[in-house]
Formats: structure tokens, sequence, C-alpha cells
């Protein structure tokens, strides 16, 4: 509970759903100390309502692709930033501009720079409404169940491969957004289709 209490004194517990599926998620977390708790069940954000509603201890639920590992249970400690905030700006357009895709959200963040360069989120609000809507009685969120899906794809500041892309000429830096894009969907079990074909062929080129 100590390790796992946030600055506003909320006792958040982690979770996965899928052991396999979130593995790299889960690892990042218990490197962190933290535990993580399998909650598989198709109600379990119906039974998560009730007891962060019911109570007197602050309780939260997070799963652990929900967001950066930081900002799962936030600290005071905050993380500096290898890059300047000009340089953040001239990044993002950049990133957004290759990804082109409505679904994602491009959120520059300072994490550790062993932390992956990309990687991909789900929000937990979001998620949750859209899980409860399927499973029946969505606390009246009508709709929230046909709702696009929504993710947001986290850019590591301090991660030697952005400031390569930073720094690197326009064809070399799309290369380089759309392999650790690519990498990053892998992770998170969205990558399919003509986007798999493509990766694949562009993995093999990349090791000749």
């Amino acid at each position: 509970k100590d390790a796992q209490t946030d600055k506003d004194g909320n006792h958040v517990i982690l979770y996965a759903s899928n052991k396999e599926a979130q593995h790299s998620y889960i690892q990042e977390a218990t490197a962190k100390g933290y535990e993580v708790l399998l909650l598989d069940s198709p109600i379990v954000s119906h039974l998560m309502q009730k007891l962060e509603t019911s109570g007197e201890t602050k309780v939260q639920f997070v799963r652990v692709d929900s967001d950066f590992i930081d900002n799962l249970i936030k600290k005071d400690e905050a993380v500096i930033s290898k890059l300047t905030d000009e340089e953040k700006e001239t990044l993002k357009p950049v990133i957004e501009g290759v990804i082109a895709s409505q679904t994602y959200t491009v959120q520059l963040e300072s994490m550790d720079s062993s932390s992956s360069p990309f990687l991909i989120t789900v929000p937990e609000f979001m998620r949750r409404m859209k899980e409860m809507q399927a499973s029946g009685g969505g606390g009246g969120m009508m709709g929230m169940g046909n709702l696009p899906e929504m993710y947001n794809l986290v850019v590591n500041t301090n991660h030697p491969l952005v400031s390569e892309i930073l720094n690197a000429d326009e064809d070399k830096k799309k290369d380089l957004i759309t392999q650790a894009f690519d990498l990053a969907k892998l992770s998170q079990n969205l990558l399919h289709g003509e986007d798999l074909t493509n990766f694949i062929k562009r993995s093999y080129e990349l090791i000749k």
C-alpha cells in the first residue's frame, strides 16, 4: 500500500486483464516494485466501480496499459526532459504527420530513458465505460459501447531513439517513426492486415 499510494493519498491498485497481451506493461510495473493483480472477469468493471465508490479508503483501480508507468501512480518526483520545449514543439507535429490517424493522440512525456520510446496506452475511463456498456448496465452512459477506439501514443522524450528522430533527415524521420509506431502497436496487439505485412517486409529490409 505504501509504495502504491499516490501523491493525493489514493491507494492505486494496478491490474491486468490479460497476462500475455499486457506482459511488457506488467513487467515495467513489477520492475518498479509494484504488484499487479490479474482481473480477467468480463464484469470486473462493475466490481471496481463498487469498490472505488464504497468504503472510507480512497482506492483506485488502474489497468497497467492505461498510462505510462510514472503516471499510473503519480508521485511528487518529476523526471527532467532531455528535449527542450522548442524541440518538443518541433517533434510533435512531425510524429502526428507520419501517423496521420485520428485514433491516436500523441503526447510527449519525460520518462526513464530505459523505457520504450513509443508506448500505446488506453485511457482508463473510456475503456471501462465501454466494457461496462458491453456487459450490460453502463451506468446510463448510452452509446459508449459504440464509440470508436481511442488510444494515446506516448513518446518518451528521454529515449535515444526519439533524439535520433529529431535530428534525422526527412526520409529517415519517417522510417524511424513508422517502425517505432508499428512496434508499439505490436505490443498492444493492434498491428494487423496490410500494416502488419508492411512491417514484416520493412523489418526484413532493416536486418539485411
